[in-house]
């Protein structure tokens, strides 16, 4: 076996693990992004590693590229086909709005209005044909959408969920004229019912399409240059792989392809220590990424909103972020209220202290400031210059202290302070907004901020245990290196239960089953056994929100499947038998409905545990000490110990300031 190679790009810094089990060994590095062309960061990477490109078996990559283009806008220029009256679809989107109290707030689509266009077509919910397809109108259509120059079409009609075959014909026809176009096809991204939504995934996808095909074939020639031909796995949304060419085709896929990676890594590293019910959170340069984990396996939802009024509907790990990160920026609102982020100094010129043309205030500056960051060593990278204090003190001290009338040292501490205060909302957010009480959860901090500030987080949730990973500055990267391959599959059923034949379930759960199988044993990635996992997503006739329900790989019955889904409801909820308003029936009598059929299709691979492949300490606690620095807690500074904490002997026990 050779190196396996795990890779987190972030807005900040480009993560890299080498996993070599053949020889016991494990490299890390860390070097700062290159958002202009992030394969080049990754090159530089493997540089630093010493990596040529036929030492190595495997790169499983994780990639902000998708999420950064939604959230600044910046993706490809799309146009929409669509059936005859629903052009504003996207922009009539839910009744909901982006501020809860007040109706001020705007909305911009990712597909303008004049790029909207219909088309006359139509089937019935049942799948029926009730108006033809005519070659002559959509060819028309597109055309129209070509003189505007975009780089991608998304054909979504209304019910293509019961019969893709207009969509699937229509995205024939257009890529017969137009080869070089990208078209996306909605049923085939998405074959569920709520056009809304299914429209929105569509649209996301060929949004992200253009510029991820581009980045991962560029990578792959710079890669191949190097010597390595053997393809790449990319991280999905879901905490699983896919491969390069998967990624392509499905981008949406990889939307929280970063954050999923970190999750992946926290609940394995937590599980081998011996913690099942994990918060963790990854406090990188650009983001605060939140998740949950109850009995070792990661909160998964079925959809998420990436900004106001943009919904994808995907399997995901359900990832909580706030611009809450190392290089978000410290600035006073128009009422002089001290806030950290969104905004972000990012790799360039990031915060103050890094001296490459950054002025304004960011945490970094604020930790450093107050001693929590030795200059000297400044993360992300051998070679870098020392970390310059009285840049960030000029920093602090003209966009905060100054106006707000405190010294450096009291605006460093707020600035900290309200960071610490956001990060603590969004982990209540994720915890006690779902029924959880913290003080049951261990929190799991990573990132290169993440560890700063588990102390004080923990003192905000009553919470009494913290873990810090050896390398938590790489935690995505090894998430990488350890996630498994996974394959999501999604039927449209919605019929009521006692309505759908036995047969029927059974056998959309082994054709799914199947294909998972053969996607699989395409990749030629070495796996120890495939997991399958079916679940239906059902609900009580009239009701609107489903639950998803996890079914047995056994002989189903359909009073085995209403039972299951009684017991997950009873989980959600906490209780079954309150009464309709109004009326007298029990909820445990109403009817159940069957929306959707799931099924999962996972590759476990081999990867041994971390712990195998690292040595304890030979020395003593008192050998690891580096020396001493003053540090800023409770308004004044303490002389505090340095630890080489890769030279502190396991199960060392440290008595911290009281």
């Amino acid at each position: 076996m050779g190196i396996i190679v795990g890779v987190d790009i972030g807005g900040t810094f480009t993560d890299l693990v080498a996993f070599d089990e053949e020889n016991k060994q494990l490299r890390v590095d860390k070097v700062p992004s290159t958002p202009d062309d992030s394969s080049r960061g990754l090159i530089h990477g493997l540089e630093a590693l010493a990596l040529s490109g036929d030492s190595i078996e495997l790169v499983v990559h994780a990639t902000t590229v998708a999420t950064n283009a939604v959230l600044q806008r910046k993706g490809a220029r799309c146009g929409l086909i669509t059936t005859r009256g629903f052009r504003d679809i996207l922009e009539l989107r839910r009744r909901d709005r982006p501020h809860a109290y007040g109706l001020y707030g705007t909305f911009t689509p990712l597909v303008p209005r004049d790029r909207r266009l219909e088309v006359t077509e139509r089937i019935t919910a049942e799948g029926t044909i009730l108006t033809p397809l005519r070659q002559s109108d959509l060819l028309d259509t597109a055309d129209k959408l070509i003189e505007q120059k975009v780089d991608a079409i998304v054909v979504s009609f209304l019910n293509s969920y019961s019969n893709p075959d207009h969509e699937l014909q229509a995205k024939q026809w257009i890529q017969q004229q137009y080869p070089d176009l990208f078209v996306v096809s909605a049923s085939e991204v998405l074959p569920v019912y709520r056009e809304f939504e299914r429209t929105s995934t569509a649209v996301l996808n060929a949004y992200v399409q253009p510029l991820i095909a581009r980045y991962l074939c560029n990578l792959e020639q710079r890669l191949e240059q190097r010597g390595y031909t053997q393809g790449i796995q990319i991280m999905q949304s879901n905490g699983g792989t896919l491969t390069s060419n998967e990624a392509q085709t499905f981008p949406v896929k990889t939307i929280l392809s970063g954050p999923a990676a970190g999750v992946i890594a926290a609940t394995r590293l937590a599980g081998e220590s011996g913690f099942n019910h994990v918060i963790t959170y990854d406090m990188g340069g650009t983001s605060l990424d939140v998740a949950l984990v109850t009995e070792g396996k990661p909160y998964v939802t079925g959809s998420a909103e990436l900004s106001f009024g943009i919904p994808v509907q995907m399997t995901m790990i359900d990832i909580q972020t706030i611009g809450a990160g190392g290089g978000s920026i410290a600035q006073l609102d128009g009422r002089k209220m001290l806030q950290i982020g969104p905004e972000s100094a990012g790799a360039h010129p990031g915060p103050a202290c890094y001296n490459q043309g950054g002025t304004l205030p960011t945490v970094t500056d604020a930790n450093l400031i107050l001693g929590r960051i030795n200059p000297e060593k400044p993360i992300g990278g051998k070679g870098r210059n020392p970390l310059d204090a009285t840049l960030s003190q000029s920093a602090i001290r003209e966009h905060v202290a100054t106006p707000l009338g405190l010294s450096i040292d009291e605006a460093a501490s707020a600035v900290l302070s309200v960071a610490n205060n956001r990060m603590a909302g969004s982990l209540r957010r994720i915890t006690i907004d779902r029924g959880h009480d913290p003080r049951d959860f261990i929190l799991f901090a990573f990132g290169g901020a993440g560890p700063l500030f588990i102390c004080s987080l923990l003192r905000e949730l009553g919470a009494t245990q913290g873990m810090v990973p050896r390398f938590p500055g790489i935690t995505s990267a090894w998430g990488c290196v350890c996630s498994d391959i996974q394959h999501d599959f999604v039927e449209m059923v919605n019929r009521p239960l006692d309505q759908v034949e036995l047969s029927t379930i059974e056998s959309i759960f082994s054709d799914q089953q199947e294909q998972g199988r053969n996607r699989i044993s395409d990749s030629r990635l070495v796996t120890d056994a495939l997991t399958t996992i079916h679940e239906a997503e059902m609900s009580f006739e009239g009701q609107t929100h489903v639950i998803r329900t996890m079914l047995p790989n056994t002989t189903l019955s359909h009073k085995m499947i209403r039972q299951r889904f009684l017991d997950a409801f009873q989980r959600r909820y906490g209780q079954i038998d309150d009464t309709f308003e109004g009326l007298d029936t029990l909820l445990s009598e109403i009817p159940v409905r069957i929306l959707t059929l799931r099924t999962s299709v996972i590759g476990v691979r081999p990867i041994k545990e971390l712990r195998s492949f690292l040595n304890p300490p030979d020395g003593t606690l008192q050998q690891s000490v580096l020396g001493t620095r003053d540090v800023y807690h409770d308004q004044q500074y303490y002389p505090c110990p340095i630890y080489d904490r890769t030279k502190i002997p396991w199960e060392q026990k440290i008595n911290g300031h009281q």
